[in-house]
């Protein structure tokens, strides 16, 4: 059977598809492609199968280019690229890669917590401008992690395993919402529940956010959640960009309302919210939290496994609809 692949991804899941003996056509460009090429590339053949992206706005119209596709593999563990409504109008399975990314997430959002809190990238930048004298007692003076209160804000797989290397790592004492409680992690790590996001905002040092983009978590922290923080406290945002108010969180920034942030994912992506390059106090980088051979190569071979089990008239192993 044809497969078409939006982008190109790690060889280990192409691979699993041409030994299980579908035909795969891959984008020959590595970038995004338009709704339209998206659109144009589907209807140059009958696919009986789409490999898509977090990047790949996913819609009617992309379904109806391809009719007699039966199910889109979403590369990622996230789906709010897709319309779920319309992919059950038009009898398409859906699935994601759940799970492998998990510690991996959870290892960069510990980067991010680091090193903002320990000023890396300015240190970076200061010793390569050749402005460093010298060791001095007061040099780009930094904050512990140890010991201090870790606020989650979303406790799924990737939340939860933030919250345990915060406790076993570095002794944090960690705080978390959720829509649901995890008694069993409250009792083995002495983590407490907060009845609402404000609260969270409000005690912790270090604010982790580990939601999905969902309508009633866009500009979840919003200015005014944002002015709850305490002014020595950290943002650090791997979930989806448009959680944060990022706007809001500029100014924030800029005035010092709190101490400082480290984001891997953008509300308007690749766009970054005007002045927020700007700022020393803030850490950015492109969107690769799940970025390491490992996993990549993993959620390649995940997306590849469903598309072979759909195609093979069985229940693909990471079923969405």
């Amino acid at each position: 059977m044809k497969v078409y692949v939006t982008r190109k991804i790690p060889e280990a899941g192409i691979n699993k598809l041409k030994e299980a003996g579908h035909e795969v056509d891959i984008n020959p460009e590595d970038r995004v492609l338009s709704k339209e090429e998206l659109i144009s590339a589907l209807k140059q053949k009958e696919y009986d199968a789409v490999l898509c992206l977090l990047t790949d706005a996913i819609d009617k119209e992309v379904f109806e280019a391809a009719p007699r596709a039966k199910i889109f593999a979403n590369y990622a563990v996230g789906y709010d690229n897709i319309d779920l409504s319309a992919a059950k109008e038009h009898g398409k399975i859906i699935t994601n890669t759940p799970g492998v990314l998990t510690e991996t997430v959870a290892e960069h959002t510990f980067a991010l917590m680091i090193s903002i809190a320990r000023r890396i990238a300015e240190a970076d930048k200061f010793t390569r401008e050749g402005k460093y004298k010298g060791w001095s007692p007061m040099l780009l003076l930094g904050t512990d992690l140890s010991k201090k209160t870790l606020g989650v804000i979303g406790f799924g797989k990737i939340g939860s395993a933030v919250a345990f290397h915060g406790v076993k790592g570095f002794g944090m004492r960690v705080i978390y919402y959720d829509i649901k409680r995890d008694e069993n992690f409250e009792h083995e790590y002495d983590a407490v529940f907060k009845e609402t996001v404000e609260e969270v905002l409000k005690e912790a040092d270090f604010v982790s956010i580990h939601v999905p983009l969902l309508d009633s978590t866009r500009h979840l922290i919003n200015e005014e959640r944002l002015k709850m923080m305490k002014p020595s406290a950290y943002l650090i945002n791997t979930s989806r960009g448009p959680v944060v108010d990022e706007q809001a969180l500029v100014e924030v920034l800029k005035n010092k309302k709190i101490k400082g942030a480290a984001l891997d994912v953008f509300e308007n992506e690749p766009k970054l919210a005007e002045g927020l390059a700007e700022l020393d106090n803030v850490i950015l980088t492109p969107h690769i939290a799940s970025a390491t051979e490992e996993t990549r190569s993993k959620m390649s071979e995940m997306a590849a496994e469903n598309i072979i089990a759909a195609l093979s008239g069985e229940t693909p192993p990471n079923l969405v609809i």
